[in-house]
């Protein structure tokens, strides 16, 4: 068993460690199928190798041919440490700069097998969300971390550590860049290639970022959007008896469960990998498992009538599911479901995002890998049965909604009608909307989004004393705030007060909640000052969602609502980026893809250590205030109203704040008597 020292004391190459292979005892990623050609097999094996000395390439090249053939990819498993990954109290990490210790911290908790989706893989979630592209990496960048200094920052490629290079201590510690590829190469067949190759890397958001806290990170949001959604959809927030039908209980996707009995409705999530639907259960995250249809419905008609919340984890294809409540209705003329979305992992359709009704999970996983071609057929047939039963039961009165996995987007692709009426929508809108347009994409716009904090002490009690001073803080700000902010405040405020009876903690000690510019500054100097004076014993991370205000360019969901035709640019993102550098972040990431996918998404994190001190409380007043503006600024230009009234309030409380504000056309038949007189 290896020791925190052993493991940041670089590449173990004399002796090499034993190959202990991959552990038959955990989930792992499906095989990959690059289709290399035997010269760029060749580069893989080149590429692989350049991490070791020449002595050890006869014995590595070997196995590493192995892995390439058998799983698509050199994961480097050799190197997989043979002790318990998880988040250690930062106390325990060798180093030379606590910042350092964070970030070591934080990494190890993406890689948690109670955590990652495929640990041994380095698969944090989503399939194929990687923290690194191998294990060499993981090892170098553990030892970079443990003997850099306040002057120096760490720069990664795609998950490989180019090194250490010499810095300013209030330069970021860690500079990270995912899956940056020439726009005109960045396409799915090319990141195969690219990803065996070892070259690049799909860090999906905070895979990549190392600010994943487990399931949770999406439960709130999950939550916020169901809360929402009944009072867009079903006239109520009360969602006691409603039923919302979904699928996906991996990594992300596990929250939905949780969500939906915390918004007191029930929840139906359909899982075709019986370990993540065990992994859930045995967390106490899903209520209920079974794979028989008829006692899923019976379970519903029960729970509808008692209106009791429930959370009912169908083992079996989500196509099955809806078509059996298609079939219910045609039989009794009851819909047993309001609320309808998905979560399937539709970013990844041909690799194991998404597995075809008509296949069993064993069926699927070897004909991805035997015959690509078949099984992407297969995906396709599949996603027209998916969206004509989802068609039926809207027809009836159920409510549908995009949730940014890319579902109507492939769905679209593979042949399904899902588009609007012709002339009747932009290129980011289909039949059914997405989550940001319909549900939280003006919550991003009053500047509400994902803030989240670790406490590095590993230790509930200071948890629970970081949950106690954000809701004293959120219910201060809440008195003067508008109406149209107030039910956000209530929300989150009620969110805090509950979030420790829940037991939503998967790994690190995080807490997560949606607040808005003020609420993010005021919570982070609050807990810094908490440190200061002992009442929270170790420093505390504070981070984000990448799926924020401004983290995010993403024309299928982050700025699906964003309608000036800037939906597919990607400045705000990289803006971000850069600014919160240079503002005082202790790590920042930018990221191609993430959420939608590869090539349909510009995204980037944060993370900034708060230790007690004025220059750890300056920093987080100054980036957090950017961190928040740049975001509402954009969605103001595009013409956002409740954008516009956020930006007004901002520039009035920050003088320094000058924001260009745009004039709307109040008199549409100016632009269509000017083009009438162009054409004369």
């Amino acid at each position: 068993m290896s020791t925190l020292e052993e493991i940041c004391s670089g590449l173990p190459v004399e002796p090499l460690p034993e190959n202990g292979g991959r552990n038959p005892g955990l989930p792992h990623a499906p095989t990959r199928t690059p289709h290399l050609t035997a010269a760029e097999e060749r580069l893989a094996l080149r590429n692989a190798l350049r991490y070791f000395p020449p002595c050890h390439h006869a014995t590595l090249a070997t196995e590493f041919a192995q892995e390439l053939r058998q799983h698509g990819h050199i994961y480097m498993y050799r190197f997989c440490p043979p002790m318990r990954i998880k988040a250690y109290p930062i106390h325990q990490y060798p180093c030379r700069t606590p910042q350092a210790a964070a970030i070591m911290l934080m990494i190890m908790n993406n890689l948690d097998p109670a955590v990652a989706q495929f640990p041994q893989e380095l698969v944090t979630y989503g399939g194929n969300g990687q923290v690194f592209s191998n294990w060499a990496q993981f090892r170098l960048v553990m030892h970079y971390l443990s003997v850099m200094t306040e002057e120096q920052t760490l720069v990664l490629y795609s998950g490989h550590p180019m090194g250490l290079f010499p810095s300013l201590p209030s330069s970021p510690r860690a500079i990270i860049t995912n899956g940056m590829v020439i726009p005109n190469y960045s396409s799915r067949e090319q990141y195969e290639k690219m990803f065996a190759l070892g070259v690049s890397m799909y860090g999906q958001m905070t895979a990549g970022s190392y600010c994943y806290i487990g399931p949770q990170g999406i439960v709130h949001g999950t939550m916020l959007t169901l809360l929402n959604a009944g009072r867009r959809y079903l006239g109520s927030g009360d969602l006691r008896g409603r039923v919302l039908v979904t699928s996906g209980l991996g990594g992300m996707s596990g929250a939905q469960a949780k969500a939906a009995v915390i918004a007191g409705c029930i929840g139906v999530v359909a899982e075709v990998d019986e370990a993540p639907i065990r992994k859930r259960h045995e967390q106490g995250w899903l209520m209920e498992m079974s794979s028989s249809l008829d006692h899923c419905i019976q379970r519903i008609r029960e729970a509808r009538a008692a209106k009791l919340p429930l959370s009912l984890g169908y083992h079996g294809n989500i196509v099955d599911l809806w078509e059996r409540l298609v079939l219910e209705y045609q039989r009794t003329g009851e819909l047993l479901v309001d609320l309808g979305s998905d979560q399937t992992s539709l970013h990844n359709p041909f690799s194991g995002g998404y597995y075809p009704v008509q296949l069993s999970f064993r069926q699927a996983n070897q004909l991805m890998a035997s015959s690509p071609g078949q099984f992407r057929t297969a995906v396709e047939e599949s996603l027209k049965r998916h969206v004509a039963a989802i068609d039926t039961l809207a027809e009836a009165g159920m409510f549908f909604w995009d949730y940014g996995n890319a579902f109507l987007l492939e769905a679209q692709r593979a042949g399904a009608k899902v588009a609007k009426e012709e002339g009747s929508g932009g290129a980011t809108e289909f039949r059914y909307p997405s989550y940001v347009q319909h549900i939280m994409g003006d919550i991003f716009s009053l500047g509400f989004g994902p803030f989240r904090w670790v406490c590095t002490s590993c230790d509930p009690k200071d948890l629970e004393v970081t949950d106690q001073i954000a809701a004293a803080v959120l219910e201060e700000i809440a008195v003067g705030v508008s109406e149209g902010v107030r039910q956000q405040y209530h929300d989150n405020i009620r969110w805090i007060r509950e979030a420790g009876k829940h037991q939503m903690v998967v790994g690190s000690m995080a807490r997560i909640l949606y607040s808005d510019q003020k609420g993010r500054v005021c919570i982070a100097l609050a807990i810094n000052k908490a440190i200061a004076d002992g009442r929270v014993s170790a420093p505390v991370v504070i981070s984000r969602d990448h799926h924020d205000v401004s983290g995010t360019d993403s024309p299928f969901r982050e700025t699906s609502n964003v309608y000036d035709g800037s939906a597919f640019c990607a400045d705000m993102a990289v803006q971000n980026f850069v600014g919160d550098a240079f503002r005082g972040a202790t790590w920042v990431s930018l990221h191609n893809g993430g959420g939608v996918g590869w090539g349909e998404v510009m995204n980037g994190g944060f993370g900034l250590v708060l230790d007690g001190s004025e220059e750890a409380a300056k920093r987080a007043s100054l980036m957090l205030n950017w961190d928040v503006s740049n975001g509402v600024a954009r969605r103001c230009w595009s013409g956002n109203s409740n954008a516009y009234e956020t930006m007004e309030r901002s520039m009035e409380a920050e003088t320094q704040l000058r924001v260009t504000m745009p004039y709307a056309v109040e008199d549409q038949r100016v632009l269509d008597q000017a083009l009438d007189q162009a054409l004369d």
